[in-house]
């Protein structure tokens, strides 16, 4: 079980993350860049969008029905230059690379039962009423969980928030010129010391960058442990004994497709809490609001980031499943890891009196037929306190904490 450490008077926890530059970064870039352009113009478009790239090629592929125009190689080479790949030698060249497209529609099984749930069909009703909460059923079954914790000021674990900075810098640093060799590619990796449950020290910071040949590894820790680590770790965190890995292969002059192939969906903890919360396995991006793998997890955190801002719990991981074509979900459980300030059941039931998390509530309350996933395709859909993300906001905290009376 996550968090199983409590008692523990010291134990190390580790989350990594990765730049936009990444390949399967890249590629899940790519295929909210499809999303978005699709529900900019037709906010009830139907889109499962994957991608894949590798030295030279970019493979665009999945299921949209959607009564708008579709540029997609032009999407995808926007996207890549967004990215920094503007130079064949990065590994991949925006202006030259191929680009193949094999797009056809929804399922019309898939389609008919997300357009009319079990419960409607029950009802027998033969139309939909877009006001009804019952209206749309799961695009997919299966389990999504959120998760809150008050280490940060973002309610997200230590090592996955520091991570994802560390990532965040390695690329502003590249696209200011402060290290002007460092090319699109790069991966962090933070171990933190916890102590009864509480982050102690950082024990370790793994950076990885992707780099132009000529420079020499000295140089490059050099700049990294000066440029990047040194602004972004909390100096209090860090000690004699804490360890630093500044491109430990020794090299990485070739990165991005050319180094490894790229493919949507690959770095689903790095999309979410690090390792530090159990996951459903559903990758986002994509996926429309319609796929319960994205909208559900989306208001699996939102639940559990209100009911950690009300003070109802130190740490909070809300599990949610769905049935395909089923709008009311299977099951909703909640874990304070006994750092409840009330009773367990109470917190249970605040939750699932104050959030409606049928997909068509889901979608109306966080407005989710919107062009706003590219944006969270890199650095994690959640804790981003650079956007302004509905499932992000605590807007029910006070609420709840006056129902649970504290």
């Amino acid at each position: 079980m996550a968090f199983s450490f409590s008692d523990s008077p010291s134990y190390l926890l580790t989350s990594e993350s990765v730049t936009e530059g990444h390949p399967d970064k890249l590629c899940d870039q790519i295929s909210d860049a499809v999303l978005d352009s699709v529900l900019a113009n037709d906010p009830m478009g139907r889109v499962a969008c994957e991608a894949c790239v590798t030295n030279g090629l970019v493979v665009v592929m999945g299921e949209i029905t959607t009564d708008t125009h579709l540029d997609v190689p032009l999407l995808v080479r926007e996207t890549i230059k967004g990215a920094g790949y503007v130079n064949a030698d990065y590994g991949l060249d925006y202006k030259s690379c191929g680009v193949s497209v094999s797009i056809q529609e929804q399922s019309k099984d898939i389609s008919a039962g997300v357009s009319r749930s079990l419960e409607l069909r029950e009802r027998g009703q033969s139309s939909t009423n877009r006001e009804d909460m019952d209206a749309i059923g799961a695009g997919d079954q299966g389990m999504m969980v959120g998760f809150a914790c008050n280490e940060t000021p973002e309610l997200m674990p230590l090592p996955i928030a520091l991570s994802h900075r560390l990532c965040r810098r390695l690329a502003e640093v590249r696209k200011k010129g402060l290290i002007p060799y460092l090319r699109p590619d790069g991966k962090s990796q933070v171990t933190v010391e916890y102590a009864y449950g509480e982050p102690k020290r950082i024990d370790a910071v793994v950076l990885s960058a992707q780099h132009s040949p000529e420079v020499e590894n000295d140089v490059i820790s050099r700049d990294l442990m000066e440029h990047v680590v040194r602004e972004i770790v909390p100096e209090e965190l860090m000690d004699p004994d804490t360890k630093y890995y500044m491109n430990p292969s020794g090299r990485f002059a070739i990165g991005g497709p050319a180094g490894d192939t790229g493919l949507t969906g690959r770095k689903i903890l790095v999309d979410t809490y690090g390792g530090l919360a159990r996951h459903g396995g559903g990758a986002f991006s994509g996926k429309d609001p319609t796929k319960v793998d994205r909208s559900g997890a989306y208001a699996a955190r939102y639940v559990a980031k209100n009911l950690v801002a009300a003070g109802l719990a130190d740490r909070m991981e809300v599990l949610v499943s769905y049935a395909i074509g089923v709008a009311t979900p299977t099951s909703v459980s909640l874990e304070a890891f006994g750092t409840g300030k009330v009773d367990d059941q109470v917190i249970h039931d605040l939750a699932v009196s104050h959030f409606d998390l049928r997909p068509a509530a889901i979608i109306e309350d966080l407005n989710l037929r919107r062009p706003i996933y590219k944006d969270v395709a890199a650095y994690g859909h959640f804790g981003r306190d650079d956007l302004d993300l509905p499932w992000e906001r605590t807007d029910k905290a006070a609420e709840l904490r006056a129902a649970a009376g504290l």
